[in-house]
Parts: C-alpha cells; sequence; structure tokens
C-alpha cells in the first residue's frame, strides 16, 4: 500500500513546487502591494508545512539511499521510497527559502530598503524618514566629530579632540494620521568620567504628530522650537562649518526644545506655518553669554509660565530654490520667583527674519535675530551678573559647489564658503548697570565643505574672532558628519 501512495504523493508536490507563481518574489511597489505578497506566501507556507507533514507521515519506513546524480534519478523507479525521499528533502529547502522571504518582507514593512532622505515639516531630511514610512518602526541617526586646533590670543585654552554628537531618531507610524517621531542624542563620547561631567544623553524632541489635513496638523510632546536654520535642521551635512553659526548658539539657542502642544500646517502650497505653546523660560538660567541656560528642555521644567512661539515660511514660485521667512517667541520668564527680593515677570520677547536661496552650485542664507528681556535690572542684581535687556545677532553667508564645473557629471560636492558674523548678547545694559563690550563679536569664517556621497560630508574652516574688548582665541577646524 505504500508503494501505491507514491505516485499519487509525488504529483502533489509537484503541484506545490510548481504551480503557485508565488515563488517568483517580485520586489513589491507598495505597502498593500507588500502586504498582498506576505498573505499569499504565508498562505503557501502553511500549505506546504501541512503537505510536508503529511508527507513525511506517509513515506516509506524501508531505508533507501537517496539518489544523488542525473543518472541515479533516471534510473530509479518514479515510485521508489528514495525518489519520495528525494522531492520530501526539496519541499523542505523550498520551504525554509520561503520562510525566509516572507521574514524579509515582514521586515520590509518596519524598515525600509532604501531610505529617501528628504526634508518634511521643517525637520532635518533624516529626521523626516517616518514621514515616508508606509507603517511601523523607523530608524535613523546622525553623527559628527572635529578637531579643534586654537589659535592666537590661545590663553589658557586648549586644542581638543571630540566626538561631539551621536544621534539617533527612532519614529512609528501608527496609522497614516497618527505618528510619533524622536531624536536620542549622545554628546561628547561619554555620560560623565569621575566627578567632570564630559557628555550627557539627552532627548532632542519627541512629539506626536496627529495629521488632520493640509491646513492643520496638531503636535504634542517634547518639540524644536521654531526659530532659526538651525533649531530645526541642525544635521551637518545642512550648516557650513564644523561649528553651528554662533548666532544661533547664544542669541537663538539651539538647539532650543521645550514640552508644548500646537499647530502646523500649510496656508497656501508655498506658506507655511507653525505655532506652538510650551513651558517659559526660567530667568534664573540667565547669563551675560545670552539665554541658553533658561531652556526648560523637558527635565522637570518649570511651568508656572508659558512661552508662544510661531513661524511663518514662504518659497515662492517665481523664484525657485528661495525661502524667506520669520519667527518669534514671546512669554514670562519669571516663572513665580523672586529677583533681588521682589516678584518679576521677565517678559522675554526673541524675533527673527530668515532668507535662503539655493540654484545651482549657490548656496546663500542670511538670519537676524533680536531679543529684549524685561526686569533685567532685577535679574542681573539676582544672577550676579549683567543680563542684558537687549541682544542682537546675525550672519551672512555663501558657499558655492565648484566640482560640476571641473566634472559636469559628477555627483560628488566640493564647496569653498565664507560667513560674517555679529553679535551682542549685552547690546544693552539694564538701569544702573554698565554694558560689557567682552560681549560684542565679530567672526569672520571661511572653509570648505566636501560630500564623496549625500550621506558623508568632510569639513575644514578658520575663524577669526573679534571681540570690541579683550582677546578671543581664532580657531582652525577639521571634521566630519553623515546621516543615515
Amino acid at each position: 500500500m505504500q508503494i501505491s501512495k507514491q505516485p499519487f504523493k509525488l504529483t502533489l508536490l509537484s503541484s506545490l513546487l510548481f504551480a503557485s507563481p508565488v515563488f517568483a518574489l517580485d520586489k513589491p511597489q507598495t505597502m498593500d502591494d507588500m502586504w498582498k505578497i506576505i498573505q499569499a506566501q504565508q498562505k503557501q507556507l502553511d500549505a506546504m508545512q501541512a503537505k510536508l507533514k503529511a508527507a513525511e507521515a506517509t513515506s516509506p519506513t524501508t531505508t533507501a539511499a537517496t539518489p544523488n546524480t542525473t543518472a541515479e534519478k533516471a534510473a530509479a523507479p518514479a515510485n521508489s521510497p528514495a525518489v519520495a525521499n528525494a522531492d520530501v528533502k526539496k519541499l523542505e529547502r523550498k520551504t525554509d527559502v520561503l520562510s525566509q522571504e516572507v521574514e524579509k518582507l515582514r521586515t520590509n514593512l518596519s524598515i525600509p530598503e532604501e531610505a529617501k532622505y528628504k526634508s518634511a515639516y521643517g525637520m532635518g531630511p533624516a529626521a523626516s524618514k517616518v514621514y515616508a514610512a508606509g507603517k511601523g518602526l523607523s530608524i535613523g541617526g546622525y553623527g559628527e566629530g572635529s578637531y579643534q586646533a586654537k589659535v592666537g590670543d590661545k590663553g589658557d585654552s586648549h586644542d581638543t579632540a571630540d566626538m561631539e554628537r551621536m544621534v539617533m531618531y527612532l519614529g512609528y507610524k501608527f496609522t497614516d494620521k497618527i505618528l510619533f517621531n524622536s531624536e536620542i542624542e549622545f554628546e561628547h563620547g561619554s555620560t560623565g568620567e569621575g566627578a567632570e561631567e564630559k557628555g550627557e544623553v539627552s532627548v532632542e524632541f519627541a512629539s506626536l504628530d496627529f495629521f488632520m489635513n493640509s491646513y492643520a496638523n496638531a503636535r504634542a510632546g517634547l518639540v524644536l522650537m521654531p526659530m532659526g536654520f538651525i533649531n530645526r535642521i541642525h544635521e551637518p551635512l545642512f550648516y557650513f562649518g564644523n561649528q553651528r553659526p554662533m548666532v544661533e548658539q547664544r542669541i537663538i539657542p539651539s538647539t532650543w526644545r521645550e514640552v508644548g502642544v500646537g499647530l502646523f500646517g500649510a496656508i497656501t502650497p508655498n506658506l507655511t506655518y507653525t505655532a506652538y505653546v510650551v513651558n517659559g523660560l526660567d530667568a534664573k538660567g540667565f547669563s551675560s553669554d545670552g539665554i541658553k541656560e533658561a531652556r526648560g528642555g523637558g527635565s522637570n521644567a518649570r511651568s508656572e509660565n508659558f512661552g508662544y512661539v510661531a513661524r511663518l515660511d514662504y518659497d515662492p514660485n517665481f523664484i525657485p530654490g528661495l525661502t524667506v521667512g520669520g519667527s518669534a517667541y514671546v512669554g514670562n520668564s519669571g516663572q513665580n520667583q523672586t529677583f533681588a527680593g521682589r516678584k518679576a515677570n521677565v517678559f522675554t520677547q526673541l524675533y527673527e527674519g530668515h532668507v535662503q536661496w539655493k540654484y545651482r552650485g549657490l548656496e546663500l542664507r542670511a538670519l537676524g535675530s533680536w531679543g529684549h528681556i524685561g526686569n533685567a535690572d532685577l535679574v542681573s542684581a539676582s544672577n550676579g551678573e549683567v543680563i542684558g535687556s537687549q541682544n542682537f545677532g546675525y550672519y551672512a553667508e555663501a558657499g558655492y559647489d565648484v566640482l560640476p564645473l571641473l566634472l559636469p557629471d559628477t555627483t560628488q560636492y566640493l564647496a569653498p564658503f565664507f560667513r560674517y558674523e555679529r553679535l551682542n548678547t549685552v547690546a544693552k545694559a539694564p538701569q544702573g548697570f554698565a554694558a560689557d563690550p567682552t560681549k560684542d563679536w565679530q567672526i569672520f569664517q571661511v572653509g570648505l565643505q566636501y560630500k564623496p556621497i549625500p550621506n558623508v560630508v568632510l569639513k575644514a574652516d578658520y575663524r577669526n574672532f573679534v571681540a570690541k574688548q579683550g582677546p578671543l582665541a581664532d580657531d582652525f577646524n577639521l571634521g566630519f558628519g553623515f546621516i543615515f
């Protein structure tokens, strides 16, 4: 009886192995296609595994050598136990291959095979990967490191080598309407060494997006403040120089993030906006170097006062590559605290305007910012240093990709650039305090930016610092950066 079952079993195995087109694993073009392939393959896999068990259960118990060569297979009877065993082994191999393909497709649903680097909703290209994902998990990141040599007016400063940042972007697309996005940053290659704090791990942003329509979408969580260029797009491939512009460190304190909620969208296809309500700054952190240390950063931030921030950007069709825009932040920073024995609102304002134009190999940027701090006299007396009642900063830069002029078909990038900055964190001292001319700076910077591939950049630059009073060390910088 066992021998008589073999022709039926062989016919069944052959139909399973060769009748279905699913083995031709066509690359899916959409997420729906991928799901259909997975479902079809899973169904076939289940059927094959069931038939395999049935075939093994009905296979002859007589031990027989499995034919290996073509001649041996031709010589063996079609219904022999040896041929049946060979076909069972073939079925096992094909089942294993199919199982692996199903797992690959399942993985591709979470992590796309090819990354598409395109900025979305004001975020950096690597941070925007989750927006293009079909569903599930999205992983990206960036890193940068540099060597800095102090030259001229070095004083007691020293040269440094620093793995400045290593960042992971983790996002998850729950549905087409709801997603989560985050940035986790490791600074300076460490989280501390003994009593000396050398670095830290920080959540740079972590927010939920709720998409309603093109005009108005909601965001809640630890959000990046939509001010300037660097706050939102701070990946190293997308700004000149190893160090971020000083204006966007001391006047606009990048990276600036707060816990908040708000809206973003497009009023017209060319006019976009972002607006948040966030926890306010803490004036106890104000210093003569600016407002950077007053940020809450989502770490048990004081929220007795709120801040309000909004941004507009316009990309006109009649000048391709041009973006003009501005942003504003207002809010009390007193946080229900006393300053020099008195309660103070410390009403804080910060405004900025920016323009950017990218045309073929040319890249131009300009930004200006002005701030005002109320009750600066009380804050100065309380904090023990002069807090500027007014501050300002601006910069302009230009770069040009020269490689297409030398190698017309190249995909690489090489741009010399120049940047000029002017800033003063104590542009106006409060009544009863003297201005601090050591905070009035000019910076002249020149450098080169080289991208062998779009994901990697190598940088070299020199910065000349000039203070209205007192020495400032110049620096020469070499560095690298990448995104993925």
